[in-house]
């Protein structure tokens, strides 16, 4: 199974193209859901849900949909992985009602995680309940050096079958940040080499670009080849598509489907898309 997604489901941008015309907000997973089997839970990063918002987003998809939620930037950013028992007893008691459709966990490391904390994501890890799918991202350079940093980071990821989160940013910063959008993605995303490794079953690959108007292919052409190879080893990758202000994110992912040549609803049109086809014939 490949799992497709954008680093969010609601944009009034997509209104019209993605979404119908006139959704609501209330209405935009559900709709977003009809296209997309995943979406990066970016906002659990920044703030716990309520129960409520939680229960609406389990109910508004399928059960084929899975949610990729980030731990709070409490765990990796504030307490640095350390004392974090009760803080994370309570953050899945939180997430109970929607984790059986949650297809992986994500923590996000800041730059200033080092090689000489990798004991510190070793307790981590082993505190997580089991039954779920985990991946971490990390920032700090030594882990993309390919020496004794990164390897043992793997050999962590792989004995505990964790999965090491990629993301690409090249083709982002290929372009000069002539826009308010560029300018602010390239403030904020990294840029740090790609290393397309699979320490887990679920491999997980975030593609940001510029946008379409600028190369992009050239880029993401390895990743087909990458993304086709885990399928054939019978793993269940996840791509996200971002671009610098996401307004063209689900046409990359539909862009990316096609060359890939693999059958997914994002390959049909959308339901904006239908709609605009429908008032053209009156």
């Amino acid at each position: 199974m490949l799992y497709l997604g954008c680093p969010q489901w609601s944009s009034t941008a997509w209104k019209g193209n993605l979404l119908s015309r006139h959704c609501k907000n209330a209405d935009m997973l559900h709709e977003y859901a009809q296209v997309f089997n995943s979406v990066e839970g970016n906002t659990s990063f920044y703030a716990d849900p309520s129960v409520e918002s939680l229960n609406r987003w389990r109910d508004a998809v399928g059960n084929d949909f899975k949610f990729t939620f980030k731990f709070h930037r409490r765990f990796s950013h504030e307490l640095q992985l350390t004392h974090i028992d009760d803080e994370l007893t309570a953050w899945f008691n939180l997430f109970e009602p929607i984790l059986s459709h949650v297809g992986q966990i994500m923590l996000q490391l800041p730059s200033s995680f080092s090689p000489k904390q990798l004991p510190l994501l070793a307790q981590f890890i082993a505190k997580l309940p089991t039954g779920l799918n985990y991946g971490v991202e990390v920032r700090h350079p030594e882990f993309f050096k390919k020496g004794a940093a990164e390897i043992a980071f793997n050999q962590l990821l792989i004995a505990n079958n964790v999965n090491r989160i990629s993301m690409d940013t090249r083709a982002l910063f290929a372009v000069k940040p002539n826009t308010e959008a560029l300018i602010d993605a390239q403030q904020k995303k990294p840029h740090l080499p790609v290393h397309a490794i699979a320490t887990g079953n679920q491999p997980m690959a975030r593609f940001v670009i510029a946008d379409l108007d600028h190369d992009y292919k050239s880029y993401y052409q390895p990743w087909l080849k990458k993304v086709k190879q885990w399928l054939d080893e019978g793993k269940h990758p996840y791509v996200f598509f971002h671009t610098a202000d996401n307004r063209q994110a689900p046409l990359l992912a539909r862009e990316f489907c096609q060359d890939l040549g693999y059958q997914h609803p994002v390959l049909n049109p959308f339901t904006g898309e239908k709609e605009a086809s429908q008032a053209s014939l009156f």
